[in-house]
Formats: C-alpha cells, sequence, structure tokens
C-alpha cells in the first residue's frame, strides 16, 4: 500500500475521482446520508488529502483541514475491501502525521462516529465535548494534543 499526501490541485484528475467516489459510496450510499460531501473545503489552499492507494487504487482517504488554531482530521473513509485488514490504522497515522507536520505544536481535532471513539484513542484522540448527532449518526468530539518538538541541544 502507498499513501499520497497532497493538495487537491495536485493529485491526478483520475485519483480526485476515485477519492471523490469513494466517499460518495460510503457516506452518503452506505451510511445512508444525504448531504453536499464535496464542499468547499476541499478546494482550500491548505487542505491536505491523505489517499491511501494499492495496486493504483483508491482504497482509503481522509483530509486535513487547517482551521487556523487547530488541524481538523475529516473523512476519514476506508473502501469496504480493505476495512478489517490494517489499511484504516495506516491511513489515520497518515492523517496525524499530516496534520502534525503542517502546524506542529497546535492540538488535532476530528469529530468521530461514537462508535469508533475507542479506535480514534488509539492514536491519542480524547473525548472533547458532549456528543452530538450529525446527519442521524451520533458523533462526538475528539482532540489530540498537539506536541512539540523539542529543541535541539
Amino acid at each position: 500500500m502507498e499513501i499520497l499526501t497532497r493538495h487537491l490541485d495536485d493529485l491526478e484528475p483520475r485519483t480526485v475521482f476515485e477519492l471523490c467516489r469513494l466517499r460518495l459510496d460510503v457516506f452518503v450510499v452506505e451510511q445512508d446520508c444525504a448531504y453536499p460531501d464535496l464542499d468547499e473545503r476541499d478546494l482550500e489552499p491548505a487542505t491536505r488529502h491523505v489517499v491511501l492507494l494499492d495496486a493504483g487504487r483508491v482504497v482509503g482517504t481522509a483530509r486535513v483541514l487547517d482551521d487556523t488554531t487547530e488541524q481538523r482530521v475529516g473523512r476519514v473513509v476506508c473502501h469496504p475491501d480493505v476495512r478489517g485488514t490494517g489499511a484504516s490504522g495506516v491511513l489515520m497515522r497518515a492523517a496525524v502525521e499530516a496534520a502534525t507536520q503542517a502546524a506542529p505544536g497546535q492540538d488535532v481535532v476530528l469529530g468521530a462516529q461514537s462508535p469508533l471513539v475507542g479506535w480514534y484513542a488509539t492514536f491519542g484522540f480524547a473525548p472533547d465535548g458532549p456528543e452530538y448527532l450529525e446527519d442521524g449518526i451520533p458523533h462526538t468530539p475528539m482532540r489530540r494534543p498537539g506536541v512539540l518538538s523539542p529543541a535541539a541541544p
């Protein structure tokens, strides 16, 4: 498997199509949430798209947004073919790395589907507020404290 972390304009058109198709297939069709998955945030110059490829095919994606004072991970999704293989962990580690490299020291936040709170905790996230409904699905806000690398002696 291969990870790409790119701005939207730096991705190949077929890769953009496949990542959009994956998000549509899972979030809108599989999870039955009619909402505008594609939004203006995908186009922001600071947004990084993390793409997991398997033999050149998009099998996972996440996006990292710059919210000025914190980095936000969202749209985390894996193709059903790779669920349960560890691919989602590879994708999430890459998303956290992209967020921390973009803004060392800033917290990383996300809105976890509530049944996945324990899974996100394995990446250093902790609940950071009350549960809420988004598109009829319970979510929990989570935060991972930012870490600055110690200064070299």
